[in-house]
Order: structure tokens, then C-alpha cells, then sequence
């Protein structure tokens, strides 16, 4: 069991405490929503990625080969990033963009149209937040939330002011993907009563990190934002967050969010009954706190009577494949695949990551982000069935419902990916607890568990002003 698995009940609760006074106290920046924009046949969007080190350039070069899209600025809290990554762009030939280190100063431009959101987990909902109610659309990046209460947060806040709000499960933009589920719906794999989501992505050791001092053109505290502010280490900073609870949500939400929501959409769920996992920080003596070996569950109970299963699996190192998947048989890439370095992806092709899923006439399995294909195999003897690879493009989706103000047409509605991302949450929260949690879906609330309701909504942590989710958007 972890070590901090025995959580101590009355610093729940006081900690609970402060954040609620703290989030009805909401300090943040003034923010007037924007009227409605009607885009002309030869308008642009004008879009600002915020958080640049990583993903965040995946971002801005999804935008720059999109003829309606202006990038119009770019935000990062480390200059040295932000200057790095102008030069990049300037090399495209584009206009210059603009450039700032906080996003409340980003957000008082009604000259932008759209925000992208790529910084670290702790950070997504609040700008998300913040970007609606400054009548901004929305892109945000997987997982959508740093705890399950500020996605419901992020949702209602969504719907209140109109906004355009995609989450960056990208997945659903493949064709392949999508006619995966469309062959499920339609009753190829017959009865399909369980989904698998496999992590299984290389992951060596982030090692132990002194405490340093803040880098020169690190905003440190605008970087920290929600999270409480602590001494400064490198592996508190770039990347390396994933594996703090202040700041990420493990493995589990990392990648795993893209195989949590592929198993939500392919078996038409949303969120369960029973959540539990158990598991551990494995072969590693190192400053990761999020587990690296986790099997997770999760219970449905239907309305007629029938129950469905949901299986999660993160492994980090040395593993089989299943279903294929990872291999070369399975598909290709479609493109590079990006590096991080230390405590990112391996290079090559030993990771196994997607879906699979069971049913009463056979299973059929999706690959990651990167491959976009399925596979099906059939009957008793578990012949090949249908097939298929093909990528799509997130981001013109995403620009598509911005123009046309059809949120219908979003691949991957902000409510999705709430739905996909409470279950990160829920099992993290399960781990950390040592137990099963009862959940009541219609509430988003834990059964007679009030350790694990302020889990939910981040009660170990709270909320540091002035950035601070506020309880009505």
C-alpha cells in the first residue's frame, strides 16, 4: 500500500474546510464575456496556446497548417521556453505571434478567438474555466481536470457562457476509430460486456532531485498557480509533474485518460457504480509518488438489470503485449513519435497502449493516438474479422464548431472528456485510500466516504489564491 494511502481524516477535513472558504472568496482576474463572433467566409480564428514546453508545440503546429487560424500569441511561464518557441514559429514564415508569461493577461485580449490549453494537469480547469467566462472557446488537453469536482466546474461552466470546448483526446478524430465504435453499435462483437484499457509505456526512473533555486525567466509561482507553493527541484518542474499529486495525476491520467475515454465511448458509458485499484510504485527508489503499477475497476449497473465491467491496467517496464497491440502487425504510426527524455516515452515500439473489447461474438481492439487502427477477431476460433487504419485532425474539428458554433459536431465534447477523466480520478483516489469507493453517478459523489469526497475535489491540496476554481462559475 502506498504511503500516503492513510490519509489522515482530520486534515481532510480541515484542509476541506480551507478550500471551500477559499473558493467563495474567488480572486481572480475581472473577466466580461465576449459577445457572440459571426465569422465571414475569408475570417480567420485567432487562436493562443498556453504552455508551450511540450505538447503545447504539437498544438501550435496543428494550428499553423490550418488556412483559417491565426496563431495569434503564445503563453508560457518560462521565458526561456517562450523565446525558443517564437523562434521556431518565426522560422515557419508566419506572423510573429504575441507572447506572455500570464495567462489573466492573455485573457483580457477580445481579439482572441480561441485558447489552447497544454500546460501541466493542475492548471487545465482553471484556464479552461477563466478562458469561458472571457468568451473564449476552448481546447484543452487531456485530462481535463486535476480533480473530478473542478470538471464538473469546467462543464457547467462551458455550457453557461456558450463556449466551443474540446478535449484533447484526439483519438476520436480518427476515422478507423471511429468506425470501430460504429461496428460495436451496430452489433458486430454482439453483446459487449467489457472494456480493457492498457498503459503499458516505458517509463525509467525520474531519480532524486535537490532543491535548487528557481531558473532565470521561471515564473515560479505563476507556474505552481492552484498547487501549493513549494521549494523548487527539477522534478517538480518540465515533465516530470506527472508524477506529483499537486500538480499531475500519474500515468493513469497521463495516457491513460486517451484509453479511459476510448473505453467509455466504445461501451457507451459514462460514469460507475464501484471504483477501486490497487497497486504500487514498483523497482524504483526515486521522487514519484503516482503509482507505476495499477489495476483498476470499475462496476455499471444497469438500468435492466445488467452489469458491465470497465478494466484499467498501467504497467512501466517489462511486459508482454495483448491483442497485438504495440506491434508491428497491428498498424504504423502516424507519425514521429515524440521523446521527453528522462521519465517520458521509450523511442521504438515497446509501449502497448489502447482498448480492447469483449463481446458475445468476438473482441476487437484499438490502438493509441499514434497508430488510429483497430482490429477484430471473430467466433470461437477467433478468426480476422474487419480492419482498419486511419488518422484525423483534432484540431480542424475543433476549428470547424468554433466557426459554425455547432457544439453537437465536437468529436470530443468537454462532457466527455469529464466523464473519461472522473474515472482517472476515482481510482487514483481508490489507490491512495486502499478501498473501494461507491459511487453515485447522478450526484458525482462518493457513498458514505467523506475522505474520499474531498479527495475528489482535491480536499488534500486546496486551492491557493488567488487561483482558485470557484464553486459557481
Amino acid at each position: 500500500m502506498p504511503s500516503d494511502s492513510n490519509l489522515n481524516r482530520r486534515e481532510f477535513l480541515k484542509t476541506g474546510a480551507k478550500t471551500t472558504a477559499g473558493l467563495a472568496a474567488l480572486q481572480s482576474v475581472s473577466l466580461i464575456t465576449n459577445p457572440e463572433r459571426v465569422f465571414g467566409a475569408n475570417d480567420r480564428v485567432r487562436v493562443a496556446v498556453c504552455g508551450v514546453h511540450g505538447r503545447g508545440m504539437d498544438h501550435v503546429h496543428g494550428y499553423l497548417r490550418l488556412k483559417n487560424v491565426e496563431l495569434a500569441a503564445l503563453c508560457d511561464v518560462d521565458e526561456n521556453v517562450l523565446r525558443k518557441r517564437l523562434a521556431e514559429v518565426e522560422k515557419t514564415g508566419k506572423a510573429k505571434p504575441q507572447t506572455y508569461t500570464d495567462v489573466r493577461k492573455l485573457l483580457e485580449d477580445k481579439s482572441i478567438d480561441a485558447i489552447s490549453i497544454a500546460t501541466p494537469n493542475h492548471w487545465h480547469s482553471l484556464i479552461g474555466i477563466w478562458a469561458c467566462q472571457a468568451g473564449k472557446d476552448v481546447y484543452v488537453e487531456k485530462p481535463c481536470s486535476h480533480n473530478l469536482w473542478e470538471g464538473r466546474q469546467f462543464v457547467r461552466a462551458a455550457e453557461k457562457y456558450g463556449r466551443i470546448v474540446q478535449h484533447g483526446t484526439q483519438i476520436r478524430s480518427a476515422p478507423a476509430v471511429r468506425e470501430a465504435v460504429q461496428k460495436m453499435r451496430e452489433g458486430l462483437l454482439g453483446e459487449v460486456y467489457l472494456a480493457r484499457g492498457l498503459c503499458f509505456k516505458w517509463r525509467k526512473s525520474i531519480g532524486h532531485a535537490a532543491v535548487e533555486e528557481v531558473p532565470a525567466g521561471v515564473h515560479y509561482d505563476l507556474w505552481t498557480g492552484p498547487a501549493p507553493l513549494k521549494p523548487f527541484t527539477k522534478n517538480r518542474f518540465h515533465y516530470n509533474w506527472h508524477w506529483i499529486w499537486d500538480t499531475g495525476n500519474g500515468d493513469l491520467g497521463n495516457q491513460g485518460s486517451h484509453q479511459m475515454d476510448v473505453a467509455l465511448w466504445g461501451m457507451g458509458l459514462q460514469l460507475p457504480n464501484k471504483a477501486s485499484a490497487v497497486g504500487g510504485h514498483f523497482m524504483f527508489d526515486d521522487d514519484q509518488q503516482a503509482p507505476n503499477t495499477l489495476n483498476c475497476a470499475f462496476q455499471y449497473d444497469l438500468a435492466d438489470g445488467k452489469r458491465r465491467m470497465i478494466e484499467f491496467e498501467v504497467r512501466h517496464w517489462i511486459t508482454n503485449r495483448e491483442a497485438e497491440i504495440g506491434s508491428d502487425s497491428f498498424g504504423k504510426p502516424q507519425g514521429p513519435i515524440p521523446t521527453t527524455g528522462l521519465g517520458g516515452p521509450a523511442t521504438g515500439d515497446r509501449n502497448t497502449i489502447g482498448n480492447i473489447f469483449y463481446g458475445s461474438k468476438g473482441y476487437l481492439a484499438t490502438g493509441d493516438e499514434d497508430v488510429c487502427a483497430y482490429r477484430t477477431w471473430m467466433g470461437e476460433d477467433q478468426e480476422p474479422g474487419p480492419h482498419a487504419q486511419a488518422a484525423g485532425d483534432h484540431y480542424a474539428n475543433f476549428i470547424d464548431c468554433v466557426v459554425s458554433r455547432k457544439k453537437e459536431n465536437l468529436n470530443a465534447p468537454i462532457e466527455a472528456g469529464h466523464y473519461a477523466c472522473a474515472l482517472v480520478h476515482l481510482v487514483n483516489a481508490s489507490y491512495r485510500l486502499g478501498r473501494t469507493i461507491n459511487f453515485d453517478p447522478a450526484t458525482e459523489q462518493a457513498i458514505n466516504d467523506e475522505e474520499a469526497n474531498l479527495l475528489l475535489r482535491d480536499g488534500d491540496r486546496g486551492y491557493r489564491a488567488p487561483f482558485v476554481v470557484p464553486e459557481k462559475v
